[in-house]
């Protein structure tokens, strides 16, 4: 049926939002900083994985590789930018974050990295089965997405309830001074913080890389809008408010495009829904009024 079958593109375009956002706004919700080169995260962490799938022809491998390099590149900008911005204005990192954005984009452009052509990413659906209901189908990069998105927001969920790196995250996003008063060490909390969210954006990479079959240098210029425009909706530095909004910008993508077809572009009907949410709820679905 059309319905459950739109629901279902609708579930696997969420997915991908929803780990391309989080990550984000998990270093929105401890710094307060809009971290635009967290794009740039993404595509280093789909570089990596296409790399290393080459070498080892495992996905598996090959995703968790590209998650640590990401995780470990989150953590260098961290230390070598942002560390020395947390007490300035929320501005100087915003323009230090979109320079940075420019500088590794245009870094992996170079030949001796991506370079300027497209890269294949024939993983396939990584050995995972094709799923077919009365209602709708999933093919094997489908199942993939979902599947993996599913594993790693239950494991954000369990790290933020279930650790004390965790606890050190929510104590820092509501009052950074009072939780160093406390005895935590803002430093490492706020550096596992940048690990953890640039792997998400790693796995992003990865997977969308191969839903595509793509990978290329500049495949982070749209995410670094579409992941804003979706914290934004979910409400700034809310997690849940995320993952629904990464779900119900899909469904308005998805259902949209069927019911009206390419009237407009699909991404322009994300800025039309931001415009609308800023304008009646400007603090989001789940964010704070």
């Amino acid at each position: 049926m059309p319905l459950f079958e739109n629901l279902a593109n609708a579930v696997v375009l969420g997915s991908i939002y929803i780990l391309m956002a989080i990550g984000l706004t998990m270093i929105y919700g401890v710094l307060k900083i809009l971290h635009i080169a967290h794009a740039a995260v993404y595509t280093i962490g789909a570089f990596i994985g296409v790399l290393a799938f080459g070498w080892l022809g495992n996905f598996w491998l090959a995703l968790a590789l590209a998650m640590l390099v990401a995780g470990v590149v989150g953590v260098l900008i961290y230390r070598g930018v942002y560390f020395y911005m947390l007490d300035a204005p929320r501005t100087v990192p915003l323009i230090a974050s979109v320079g940075l954005f420019i500088l590794l984009t245009d870094l992996l452009q170079k030949p001796w990295l991506m370079g300027p052509y497209q890269r294949a990413f024939p993983a396939g659906g990584a050995g995972l089965p094709r799923i077919d209901t009365p209602l709708f189908d999933l093919t094997p990069k489908q199942t993939l997405v979902v599947a993996v998105t599913v594993a790693l927001l239950a494991l954000v969920w369990l790290l933020l309830t279930r650790t004390r790196i965790g606890l050190g995250w929510q104590a820092a996003s509501m009052d950074r001074e009072m939780a160093a008063a406390v005895g935590i060490n803002l430093n490492r909390v706020i550096a596992y913080n940048f690990f953890v969210g640039s792997a998400l954006a790693g796995a992003a990479g990865v997977l969308v890389g191969v839903y595509d079959n793509t990978v290329y240098a500049t495949m982070g210029d749209l995410p670094s809008y579409k992941a804003f425009v979706v914290i934004v909706l979910g409400g700034m530095g809310s997690l849940p408010g995320t993952i629904l909004a990464g779900l119900l910008l899909a469904v308005a993508e998805t259902f949209l495009v069927a019911s009206i077809g390419f009237v407009l572009p699909r991404d322009a009907i994300a800025f039309l829904v931001l415009i609308l949410m800023l304008m009646f709820r400007p603090h989001g679905l789940l964010g704070r009024a």
